[in-house]
C-alpha cells in the first residue's frame, strides 16, 4: 500500500532502499523557506542498521503489512529457541540473537510471544507487557535506611537481578516489566 512521506508514523514498516525499515520516531518540519517534510528515524529490520531521512509530502513510499501469528515457546536448545503455532501445532526454531539476549531471559515455558512475518521469514517478536517472577535471592534490609524510595537487590527465578521493596521476600511472586526490566508490583495470588 503507497503512502504519503508525511504519512509515516512511529510503527510503520516500509520498504526503502531496498529493505524492510520500521520507523522508529519522526517529526514535522516546516521550515521558513521551501516545502513542509517528515524528518524519520528508520531502524533497518533485517540488520539493525539506523538511517535518518527526509520524506516531502509528494514522496510516496511503499507500506508493508507484516503477518502476526500467536506462538508458545516450548523450550531452549543450545543457542536456538523453539516456538510452536498455536493454530498450526507446526514449530519453528529462532537464534537466541534474533530474540535479543535480554529479552530471551523473559521467556517461560507456555509463554504465548507474538511472531511477525514478512513473506513467510520471521523479522520481529513481541513479548507480553509484564511476566511473574519468583524471588529466589533478597538482600537483608538496612537499618536506618528510611528513604520513601528504598528499594533492595533481589535476585529472580530467571537469574535476573531486580530492585523490590524493603518488606518483600524470598518466594514472593512480582510482576517485572519485559520492557524496562523493573518491578512492577507483587503478582495476584492464586
Amino acid at each position: 500500500m503507497k503512502i504519503n512521506g508525511n504519512a509515516i508514523k512511529p510503527g510503520n514498516v516500509i520498504t526503502h532502499d531496498g529493505g524492510l525499515w520500521v520507523a522508529v520516531k519522526t517529526a514535522h518540519v516546516k521550515p521558513g523557506k521551501g516545502g513542509a517534510f517528515a524528518q524519520v528515524e528508520l531502524k533497518n529490520l533485517i540488520d539493525g542498521r539506523k538511517l535518518n531521512e527526509r520524506f516531502r509530502s509528494s514522496d510516496t513510499v511503499e507500506r508493508v503489512r507484516l503477518e502476526q501469528k500467536d506462538y508458545t515457546f516450548l523450550y531452549e536448545q543450545g543457542e536456538m529457541l523453539v516456538f510452536m503455532d498455536t493454530t498450526t501445532y507446526e514449530q519453528i526454531e529462532l537464534h537466541k540473537d534474533f530474540v535479543g539476549e535480554d529479552r530471551a531471559q523473559y521467556l517461560q515455558d507456555g509463554m504465548l510471544v507474538t511472531v511477525e512475518f514478512h513473506e513467510e521469514r520471521p523479522i520481529g517478536i513481541a513479548l507480553p507487557d509484564s511476566v511473574v517472577l519468583e524471588i529466589v535471592e533478597a538482600d537483608a534490609v538496612v537499618k536506618g535506611q528510611t528513604a520513601s524510595s528504598s528499594y533492595k537487590p533481589a535476585k529472580a527465578s530467571n537469574g535476573m537481578r531486580i530492585l523490590i521493596p524493603p518488606y518483600m521476600g524470598v518466594g514472593e511472586k512480582v510482576l517485572v516489566s519485559t520492557e524496562t526490566g523493573e518491578y512492577m508490583r507483587r503478582a495476584d495470588q492464586a
